[in-house]
């Protein structure tokens, strides 16, 4: 009888041995598989209340601030972006003292192709006091270019106005720009020549 015992604990230690071996192999391809079929769309970072200073060799070119940003950097095209709004102090060579600022109630940024977006009563007021109103802007920092296709209301210091009923394109210092389908009272000598 003892015998038999022992025979029969030992084919059922075996049968347990196989179930759990069968069983960890069944997890291990179950766990593979859901591998495979990740979602990576999901923010890596997450920060409240953010300041960020963008510096080139040393000297500060943007600061900006959002009370949230995140990062998505598991994908192909990896981006930040702040959902609730966000305040960016850009600066120039020529007046580091006297930055531009954009104001937008969403902001996105692809970091390899140094592109941003601003949407949501965007604000753009430069160091020369000029303001520019309207509800989307784009910028790419590569070819140092920002331009909308929507409506663009234009005040200069002294209240005179211009309307770019169909966008504008500027360079990012806006040394230079073109409106398109404008009409106004600004003066044209305050235009920049290129962009008359």
């Amino acid at each position: 009888m003892n015998l038999y015992r022992k025979i029969f604990y030992k084919n059922i230690a075996a049968l347990v041995g196989c179930a759990i071996f069968f069983a960890l192999n069944s997890c291990e391809e179950d766990l593979t598989q859901i591998d495979k079929n990740r979602n990576t769309n999901f923010p890596s970072q997450v920060i409240n209340n953010a300041t960020i200073v963008q510096r080139d060799s040393g000297i500060v070119k943007l600061r900006a601030t959002a009370p949230l940003i995140e990062k998505y950097e598991y994908i192909d095209s990896p981006y930040i972006e702040a959902k609730k709004g966000i305040h960016i102090l850009f600066y120039d060579k020529k007046k580091p003292d006297l930055p531009g600022k954009i104001d937008a109630k969403y902001a996105k940024y692809n970091e390899k192709k140094q592109f941003y977006e601003a949407k949501g009563n965007v604000k753009i007021i430069t160091n020369e006091n000029q303001m520019f109103a309207m509800q989307s802007i784009y910028w790419d920092q590569v070819k140092r270019v920002i331009y909308t296709s929507d409506t663009v209301f234009v005040t200069d210091k002294d209240g005179s106005t211009l309307v770019g009923a169909k966008g504008m394109k500027a360079k990012d210092d806006f040394s230079e720009y073109t409106f398109y389908d404008n009409s106004g009272d600004i003066n044209a000598k305050k235009i920049p020549e290129k962009g008359r």
